[in-house]
């Protein structure tokens, strides 16, 4: 094998960055006096890190994480202090690996959005865990969709590979029945094998406007708070402190 096929080679065993950094590799082993574990090493580590990088890439694309709202742009002094002392634990992940649940309850504008989505991204980066982010009416709206194609099952089933789905503002929709039916069946089917993260400006005895059903409504809590952490978001609404200080 000459040297000049050796680039199409590694290519075509989907090794790019071990072709791109071959030559440049070898003038650099040969000035520093590389021996051939080094010299391996430093191409294999390059080619590693590069594969995580896409990979990290690909996962924050495929989440809908909303651009912007990341740990480094959140000024955690505004949150509870209650949440702040569970931040830590939140961004290891570990619960999320048990497939348990985070629950935020709050009023409109008290950071629960902007935190939950900050911690996924580092779930992502750190941990390599897909996540996937979406307001709650939209999921609604794409899971009846697919019962009406007969199609539900293989709908939730493409849901099943995200270690975390995110709803957001649960409380905001207003489901019939049949919606109602296919939020429930989501959350049955997530229940003790992957997690869910909910933000809701509703406290759970407020539920019954969103499942309308009673029995159903119960069957939904025990549901999410049987493997849980739960975080309460009080004080000010961030959105009209800031307005405030914009105006003044």
């Amino acid at each position: 094998m000459s040297a000049s096929t050796l680039p199409l080679l590694l290519r075509s065993m989907r090794l790019p960055t071990i072709a791109r950094e071959y030559d440049p590799a070898i003038q650099r082993a040969e000035a520093e006096n590389w021996g051939y574990q080094r010299f391996l090493s430093y191409l294999f580590e390059a080619e590693a890190n590069d594969r995580l990088t896409r990979k990290i890439q690909r996962q924050l694309k495929d989440s809908n994480l909303p651009a912007g709202k990341t740990l480094e742009a959140l000024d955690q002094k505004i949150l509870p202090e209650k949440v702040r002392r569970q931040l830590p634990a939140l961004l290891e992940a570990d619960f999320v690996r048990r497939g348990d649940n985070l629950l935020c309850f709050g009023l409109a504008g008290r950071g629960k959005t902007h935190l939950v989505a900050a911690i996924a991204r580092e779930w992502v980066c750190r941990h390599q865990l897909q996540v996937l982010f979406v307001p709650t009416f939209r999921l609604v709206t794409q899971l009846l969709a697919a019962k009406r194609d007969l199609k539900l099952p293989q709908a939730i089933n493409r849901l099943q590979r995200f270690d975390a789905v995110i709803l957001d503002d649960i409380g905001y929709v207003q489901q019939s029945r049949e919606e109602m039916e296919v939020l429930f069946h989501f959350l049955a089917e997530r229940y003790e094998r992957k997690s869910v993260v909910i933000t809701s400006n509703l406290v759970f005895s407020q539920w019954d406007q969103i499942f309308k059903d009673p029995m159903t409504t119960m069957a939904a809590i025990d549901r999410l708070v049987h493997h849980a952490t739960i975080l309460d978001f009080t004080g000010d609404s961030v959105r009209a402190n800031a307005a405030k200080k914009r105006q003044s």
